[in-house]
């Protein structure tokens, strides 16, 4: 089994200062990753925060949660990453999917073509992607992009290219990843028009995607880190105030009924046995938390952290 690993999804920041502050202090608590999203509207730009996160940090990774294919060439992803991993010694991450939030598409007067048609595109950049990272020189007239001897400088401190990370809900996108990726990441099913699937937020549900990506990993599984985005959290006698507990308390039982491993309220020991069952039965080490309940998992991290 991977020993456990904590992310930070986090995206806001009033000032330089207070970025450079999250970033520390995520690393001071023990974890182990900053991933930015890439969505347009309200949050920071992710290819300069993560550059800036990396600057002002020593061992905390950093990584896209994650870059959305459409919005990017093949080769231009691949130049970003390739300096991002250089300036940062080698903590990139790089996360790429289909992309799926339609006012993304809307703002830049894009189509929001069908799952497929956007996962044949990943399909195709991805590949391009590892190549130009790995030192080789791409000539390709393929159906979605074409390139004439690109080469990628500088080259990445991690070869043959920095951990990809790929994921998502439907059973296409989980074997894709499954082939392509070094983690797998899970997080519900999308809608075609781009929303989530409350039926596909259960434990049940993420035993049958995981069993999909064994089948499709095959000799490759056992060295696939699989990740899971929690979408909200908190912990019952954190320390945080009386009402926040209550609230945690509260949610801890609703979610308890819901059954969705997307989600993570309850005590510090109930959450350390949830997730050393999980990752006995399903081998799920790796969790991205969201920038709010940071501090609140706190207590978590430290007893799971590299564990």
């Amino acid at each position: 089994m991977r020993p456990f690993r904590f992310a930070v999804t986090a995206s806001n920041a009033s000032s330089a200062v207070a970025w450079s502050d999250l970033a520390r202090r995520a690393e001071a608590l023990g974890y182990s990753s900053l991933l930015v999203p890439d969505h347009l509207g309200r949050q920071l730009s992710p290819i300069a925060a993560m550059a800036a996160a990396a600057a002002a940090t020593t061992t905390l990774r950093i990584g896209g949660f994650v870059f959305a294919n459409d919005f990017r060439h093949p080769l231009l992803l691949a130049r970003e990453a390739a300096t991002l991993d250089l300036l940062s010694d080698g903590r990139l991450e790089l996360g790429l999917g289909a992309g799926w939030r339609t006012a993304d598409y809307r703002q830049l007067g894009t189509a929001y073509d069908a799952p497929g048609r956007r996962i044949d595109r990943l399909a195709e950049a991805i590949r391009l992607v590892k190549r130009l990272l790995a030192g080789e020189t791409v000539t390709r007239d393929g159906p979605h992009y074409r390139l004439g001897a690109a080469q990628v400088w500088p080259r990445p401190v991690q070869q043959p290219h920095p951990p990809i990370i790929m994921g998502g809900g439907g059973p296409r996108m989980l074997r894709l990843a499954a082939r392509e990726a070094d983690i797998v990441g899970f997080i519900p099913q999308f809608s075609p028009r781009g929303r989530p699937i409350l039926t596909d937020v259960t434990e049940a549900a993420l035993d049958r995607k995981i069993a999909i990506v064994r089948e499709a990993a095959a000799d490759r599984f056992e060295h696939l880190e699989l990740n899971l985005f929690i979408a909200d959290a908190g912990m019952v006698g954190s320390g945080e105030a009386v009402r926040r507990s209550v609230l945690a308390a509260a949610k801890s039982a609703a979610v308890g009924l819901v059954g969705s491993p997307y989600v993570l309220y309850g005590t510090l020991a109930g959450l350390v046995e949830r997730l050393e069952r999980r990752r006995e039965r399903m081998g799920v080490s790796y969790y991205a938390i969201r920038q709010g309940s940071m501090e609140a998992m706190a207590p978590l991290v430290e007893s799971l952290a590299r564990r």
